[in-house]
């Protein structure tokens, strides 16, 4: 397994949310985890990468809220046995909202522990008159669900009409002894059962409220998960989680991409412009023939000199420091639901490195097969923006073509950077009644509370749970970077970004390349033309769909 290859000592500790973890993008979805609200909210964050779905609950009482589904959904899909590789999510730091949905179900299942022990107590032993009740609210939710209005209205009425029929029914009974004591118990504790529950779940939704806002203030409660951390040798459970979190990690590092038609990269997305630098290979002096070399050779010299690229002549400005990587791109169909790693990558770290890498720079230009691509990669805007450059170098006969393109992701979907919202009510003064004053609700509503009562018994067996309520339904293939990602070109700075970073690093490309060429007695003259024709044409460059060819 990805986790054999680290140290999993007694008393290591699982990292909380800080250091390269504290980006924008990466707290605002982490944030999801925390949040309430419906879960069809988050199908407005869908991408033209990704589309997720929410399948319906059979009975409503039972369907998740927006954190409860999210925090499943990606439990499931990232940490689950047997599941399907993932798409990296450049800009992110996917362990550690990973570990944030972990730390949102401990403290629900906590909450939901209580609220078991009420319904054993006031559900069990009042069974009749919990139901009775639970009937009311169900009647009430669906009837106010409707898009119909009237049926909205017949169904606040219908509850309001039950409720006084509950009343009557208590003040005048047509028993008596212990069936008379009985049925007004049983009409009575659930109401006082009830009012528990709403201290418990009002207690708990300021505290993940406390954390929703805490992420995204930049700051926040650390995700804190001390069932990863073995306490004995023998807790395989942990042992367990732990690697899994870790195969996260790897997976994130692996230099393995996946290009999907129109949808361009997987993770790094569409891309938006290319330019081309093909020439004939043609000796400088006649008499000689070029001296041997390969594409490597190209792409190790433009290796070296994109490490230089934050340098400037001046003082004033200039580039972040890029990540520069080698990249194997491997084609798949662009409606694929899953991916799988080229043979031949470490099962530890997911990577192509040494020897297969070069072979593949070298040799596979044309026809089936993945291919190598230079990439220099820039996060910015805190983690929102991500601008990738890849450089690719093939020879076919004797034309070398030097590629250079650009893809972009913008930022993660507003949805995510909503905040959490109190419910008030406004009332007029008796006195001046032209003027109104308002007061602050409680968070959770009552048929929330019902809700997550009826809810608490089914959360020890999730699946039970799911299929009664629905879930979430990730997208496939499935990435936490461009499932939820926004195009740049909304946003003018970022758009700006994306747009100047290609300049520079094509014509250093192009140095590069003309140097090694040089070296190795080519007539450097048309690509020189050439190169100076594109460094001229890129000073006015416009985003375009590059992957879509118009036939």
């Amino acid at each position: 397994m990805a986790g054999d290859a680290f140290d999993f000592s007694p008393g290591a500790q699982i990292p909380v949310a800080g250091g390269a973890g504290q980006t924008a993008a990466t707290q605002a979805l982490a944030s999801a985890a925390y949040r309430d609200g419906p879960v069809d909210e988050l199908l407005k964050a869908n991408s033209d990468w990704a589309t997720s779905e929410v399948k319906p609950p059979r009975i409503s009482l039972f369907e998740p809220n927006l954190g409860e589904a999210f925090a499943r959904a990606v439990q499931n899909r990232m940490l689950g046995s047997g599941r399907k590789p993932l798409i990296q999510s450049f800009g992110l730091e996917p362990q550690v909202i990973v570990e944030h949905c972990l730390a949102a179900s401990r403290i629900r299942k906590e909450r939901d522990a209580r609220l078991t022990l009420i319904m054993l107590l006031f559900g069990l032993l009042f069974l009749p008159g919990v139901l009775l009740w639970l009937g009311a609210f169900q009647l009430r939710r669906t009837l106010a669900g409707s898009q119909d209005r009237r049926a909205g209205a017949l169904g606040a009425a219908l509850f309001g009409i039950l409720g006084l029929a509950i009343v009557a029914l208590f003040v005048k009974l047509p028993f008596t002894g212990f069936w008379y004591l009985y049925l007004r118990a049983m009409l009575v504790a659930p109401v006082i059962g009830g009012l528990w529950a709403q201290q418990i779940c009002e207690r708990t939704a300021k505290d993940l409220r406390e954390r929703w806002t805490g992420l995204l203030d930049g700051g926040g409660i650390g995700a804190k998960i001390p069932e990863a951390v073995p306490s004995t040798p023998g807790e395989s459970a942990a042992e367990q989680l732990r690697q899994n979190l870790e195969r996260i990690a790897a997976e994130q590092r692996s230099n393995v991409v996946f290009y999907a038609g129109p949808k361009g990269i997987l993770g790094m997305g569409t891309r938006w412009g290319s330019w081309q630098l093909a020439e004939e290979l043609v000796p400088l002096d006649p008499g000689k023939d070029i001296n041997p070399f390969r594409s490597w050779d190209i792409v190790r010299a433009i290796h070296d000199q994109l490490k230089l690229l934050e340098r400037t002549p001046i003082n004033t400005g200039g580039l972040t420091a890029p990540d520069i990587e080698h990249w194997v791109v491997s084609p798949i169909g662009e409606g694929a639901g899953s991916v799988s790693r080229p043979a031949g990558t470490d099962s530890a770290t997911y990577q192509i490195r040494g020897s297969q890498l070069q072979e593949i720079c070298d040799k596979q230009h044309f026809g089936s097969g993945d291919r190598h691509y230079l990439g220099v990669q820039f996060v910015l805007w805190d983690g929102q923006l991500v601008i990738t450059l890849l450089i690719n170098v093939t020879v076919l006969h004797k034309t070398l073509r030097i590629e250079v393109t650009g893809h972009a992701l913008g930022p993660t979907h507003a949805v995510f950077n909503g905040r959490p919202k109190n419910r008030t009510r406004t009332f007029r003064k008796a006195l001046k009644f032209w003027e109104t004053w308002e007061r602050t609700l409680r968070v959770v509503e009552p048929r929330e509370v019902v809700r997550l009562s009826v809810r608490a018994p089914l959360t020890w067996y999730p699946p039970l749970l799911e299929y009664w309520g629905g879930k979430l339904v990730l997208p496939e293939p499935f990435g936490l970077r461009h499932a939820w990602a926004d195009k740049p070109w909304r946003h003018r700075f970022m758009a700006d970004d994306a747009l100047r970073a290609a300049t520079p690093v094509l014509r250093v490309v192009h140095q590069a390349a003309l140097r090694v060429l040089a070296d190795n007695g080519v007539d450097t003259e048309k690509f020189g033309n050439r190169a100076n024709t594109l460094s001229g044409a890129i000073q006015d460059p416009t985003p375009r769909q590059a992957d879509v060819y118009n036939a």
